[in-house]
């Protein structure tokens, strides 16, 4: 399977922060914004990686993560010109994808769980359709809201967006699993009423086919969404949080790529000397010594 990151648009929301950068390039907490989603990729077991931005601010992503051998990827950029739609990401990446299965994820969601691995990796080896993963929100009027089949509490049969009498509470977040239908499927997609094509069309193709499902994050998973300023600030509280009560890392690239055998010893601790004289870097060194 491969994978795509979303990380384009021009971040207004977060004026004036982001007049000069890409919001993914933020940091939330001790570290830039596309870790978190590049980490979900790679718990996922995925390794080639698309990533999709601007013509201003791909040079950046490049220039953090180059071409992703550090961390036993392969990492590929392509740009955006204009924000027309997520649903783009599939055609501008369709060289990328070729006759792969793909996961696109936004570049600015955060995902955490003790079980996010296992659901993820089994999303990754998906045999046909889509699968979403949804979030029970205290607010569904402000979300794409799942509508779930009464006998098959994890078949998708439609999605209200921002609804006035929400039919559930399961908002449909930013990580999308596809079989390979979905490149023809986007581009079949029509502009919306706002000139985008809509990541919503795909999914209203594969619930039309009856092979749309969606994965229900629980109690114990937390989904972050750091399109403004108040929830990235939230998302930085979360994870300095987690990371100081448990002494271990949200995001921490290196790691993942240590455990799951894109790297060695050596590489290990190769990172935690780049990082030195910080905590990530110390961090790094710890889980060098501890192996």
């Amino acid at each position: 399977m491969k994978g795509i990151i979303l990380a384009g648009g021009a971040g207004t929301r977060l004026y004036p922060a982001t007049i000069a950068c890409s919001k993914q390039m933020l940091p939330i907490y001790d570290k830039p914004m596309i870790y978190y989603p590049l980490s979900v990729l790679m718990l996922a077991g995925i390794r080639d990686i698309l990533i999709i931005s601007t013509p201003r601010d791909i040079k950046s992503f490049e220039n953090l993560l180059k071409d992703g051998h550090q961390l036993g990827l392969n990492l590929q950029y392509i740009i955006q010109e204009q924000p027309k739609g997520l649903a783009e990401a599939f055609i501008l990446g369709k060289e990328f994808i070729g006759k792969d299965k793909v996961c696109l994820i936004l570049g600015d969601n955060i995902f955490y769980g003790h079980d996010l691995t296992k659901m993820v990796r089994a999303s990754a080896s998906l045999k046909s359709g889509a699968e979403l993963y949804g979030f029970t929100v205290a607010n569904p009027k402000s979300f794409g809201v799942a509508v779930l089949d009464k006998n098959d509490p994890n078949k998708l049969i439609a999605i209200e967006e921002k609804p006035e009498n929400p039919k559930s509470n399961l908002a449909v977040t930013g990580l999308y699993f596809y079989d390979n239908d979905v490149v023809k499927i986007a581009e079949n997609v029509k502009p919306s009423a706002r000139g985008e094509l809509e990541i919503t069309s795909i999914n209203n193709e594969y619930i039309k086919r009856g092979k749309a499902k969606i994965n229900n994050l629980g109690r114990g998973f937390a989904w972050l969404d750091t399109g403004t300023h108040e929830n990235m600030l939230d998302a930085s509280i979360f994870v300095k949080m987690v990371q100081s009560r448990t002494g271990c890392y949200v995001a921490c690239l290196e790691e993942i790529a240590f455990n799951n055998g894109y790297i060695n010893k050596e590489q290990l601790l190769e990172a935690a000397n780049k990082h030195k004289n910080t905590e990530y870097g110390n961090y790094l060194r710890r889980l060098y010594e501890e192996n």
